[in-house]
């Protein structure tokens, strides 16, 4: 194995590793990540999304068992959203546009790895469906299009809303991100995509993360350090992504 090879599968674990222990499944991260490494963006959004469904699986799981999921705040966004991500995922998108609109999708992350904190109230208002239903489409279809899960964008706009606390959000936003990236994976599978053999490595790397991730996260963690140098690592391949 090469040194560049092996960097770039260390820095694979611990970015699945942070995200899973938010929530999250992490695309954002491994195409930005797969940007520093020049991969080209036929392969990006398979791997990501292949990635995406194993760890956000987990970090599903995790809060799950420890209660934090709620179907009904679940299923408004889910309906729109999963039909969507398919449309998405049928979609071929310029590659001047993928390059500049996950850019812009990728300083979400950088918001949420700085710890910029959303004020939340003692009390949750109550959802509303139809703007559930808009939401979910509109991160559905973005999601396929790009090769996220969609929680990125989700979760600061739960909290916004003060739909849910951050633990509720963050269990949501995990099974959102696992069917949008199924979804949008479906969709690509129709199309036809190259599957290539480099794939199944960043996915057990990716899973082994994941895994170790949500446990702590679902219970108590803290990593500012390492947030704030994946956060600086995410701006950088923002630059790369606009100037490229």
């Amino acid at each position: 194995m090469t040194t560049t090879l092996l960097l770039f599968y260390s820095l694979l674990l611990i970015i699945a590793f942070l995200y899973a222990s938010v929530g999250h499944g992490g695309a954002s991260g491994y195409l930005a990540l797969m940007t520093f490494f020049s991969f080209s963006p036929d392969t990006m959004k398979p791997a990501a999304l292949i990635i995406n469904i194993a760890v956000s699986l987990i970090a599903f799981i995790q809060y799950y068992r420890n209660g934090h999921f709620r179907w009904s705040l679940f299923l408004p966004f889910a309906v729109a959203s999963i039909p969507a991500a398919f449309i998405g995922g049928l979609i071929t998108v310029n590659a001047g546009f993928y390059k500049k609109t996950l850019a812009v999708l990728l300083l979400f992350s950088v918001i949420k790895l700085l710890g910029v904190k959303i004020k939340i109230n003692n009390f949750e208002l109550k959802q509303n469906i139809l703007i559930s239903i808009l939401i979910g489409a509109f991160i559905g279809l973005l999601s396929g299009m790009i090769g996220i899960g969609g929680g990125i964008i989700l979760s600061p706009l739960i909290l916004l809303l003060h739909w849910a606390d951050m633990k509720q959000t963050a269990a949501v936003s995990a099974l959102f991100i696992f069917v949008n990236s199924l979804a949008g994976l479906a969709g690509l599978f129709i199309k036809g995509f190259d599957y290539k053999p480099e794939i199944g490595m960043m996915l057990i790397i990716a899973f082994v993360g994941g895994l170790v991730g949500s446990y702590f996260g679902a219970k108590k963690f803290e990593s500012n350090l390492l947030s704030k140098i994946l956060a600086l690592v995410l701006v950088i391949a923002c630059v790369k992504l606009i100037i490229t």
